[in-house]
């Protein structure tokens, strides 16, 4: 039986709207690889916080209904289209997007953004790779150009973000400083990499952040919640400062002159600009963590794909991150 004839279990959108729009569909046909690409049997794919915006409509970019969601998968190589080289039938690979869509059995995606995953690692931590340290990285290394000495706070460290943010700051030499919302997100980030962690719920909290840089202020600020946080977080900067904005759920108001008076930066960060020569450069060095050890995904609540909507819901909805949201297939 040809795999084009093969059906598997999807989920599938037809409309945007609430997390009940994601549908568990048994009767989807098994993509085929085209020329340089890689059919992947899922094992775990990610949960990321832009995939239930694109999901709602709010996002910029929506793609054609109906769609499967899912960038972020973990599985192994099925077979390979013409042209691949890079890997092959039997490998365990990781994504950093797929063609398809990841919330599947099956799952197409382009060479360049497969990448082998070490035997070290399970298939869940392979599904909290992708998106999340891609990020991680292309905010510290390519746009804030974060050097060792440094002082860096990730704002939210405790989510899939966060806990890679923190790790690839400590490998990088950097004093990292994390905050979280509670005390499990606190230890998660110590745990992993933060020096020093701070809850963001307590009053004060950023007078703190402060006193721990004996008012020198922060370097490099990797910020999840930029509408909640923004306009602190330009306070707290020290001269020559960045702040990336990674995540955002609406409108923020900031004063100009906090930026003058540091001659600081904002810049927005997306993973979908990175050129494949920046990926490529991203990979190795995160294979040589996954390698020595140091980069360890760290993999929060698991849901079966069924519950793909109780995972949309929950991601946003919940008290506090800890680690990467992951549906097993």
């Amino acid at each position: 039986m040809s795999a084009g004839s093969r059906l598997m279990r999807a989920v599938r959108v037809t409309e945007f709207g609430a997390p009940s729009v994601l549908r568990l569909r048994a009767d989807v046909a098994v993509p085929q690889p085209g020329n340089r690409q890689v059919l992947i049997r899922v094992h775990a794919c990610g949960v990321n916080p832009v995939e239930t915006y694109i999901r709602a409509g709010t996002y910029a970019r929506k793609p054609p209904l109906p769609y499967t969601p899912g960038t972020d998968v973990a599985g192994v190589v099925e077979t390979v289209g013409e042209g691949v080289t890079t890997v092959k039938a039997g490998d365990r690979v990781f994504t950093t997007a797929t063609e398809s869509g990841g919330y599947a059995e099956y799952a197409v995606a382009a060479d360049q953004c497969v990448h082998k995953l070490p035997d070290a690692l399970h298939f869940s931590q392979g599904a909290a790779m992708g998106v999340p340290y891609f990020t991680a990285y292309r905010a510290l290394v390519h746009k804030a150009r974060a050097k060792a000495g440094e002082t860096v706070l990730i704002h939210g460290a405790s989510g899939g973000v966060g806990v890679a943010a923190c790790q690839l700051s400590r490998a990088l030499g950097l004093k990292v400083l994390g905050t979280a919302g509670t005390p499990e997100g606190l230890k998660l980030a110590l745990s992993n990499g933060a020096h020093l962690a701070f809850n963001h719920r307590e009053e004060g909290y950023t007078d703190r952040i402060m006193e721990a840089t004996q008012g020198g202020g922060i370097d490099v600020i990797v910020e999840m919640l930029s509408n909640v946080n923004l306009s602190a977080d330009l306070q707290m900067l020290a001269l020559g400062g960045r702040v990336m904005i990674v995540g955002c759920r609406g409108s923020v108001q900031i004063n100009p002159r906090d930026t003058m008076a540091k001659e600081s930066s904002i810049m927005g960060v997306a993973l979908f600009f990175a050129t494949p020569e920046e990926n490529e450069e991203c990979a190795a060095l995160l294979y040589a963590g996954m390698e020595a050890g140091w980069l360890r995904p760290v993999v929060g609540s698991q849901y079966p794909l069924a519950e793909a909507a109780q995972a949309h819901h929950d991601i946003i909805q919940c008290a506090g991150a800890a680690g990467k949201t992951v549906l097993i297939m």
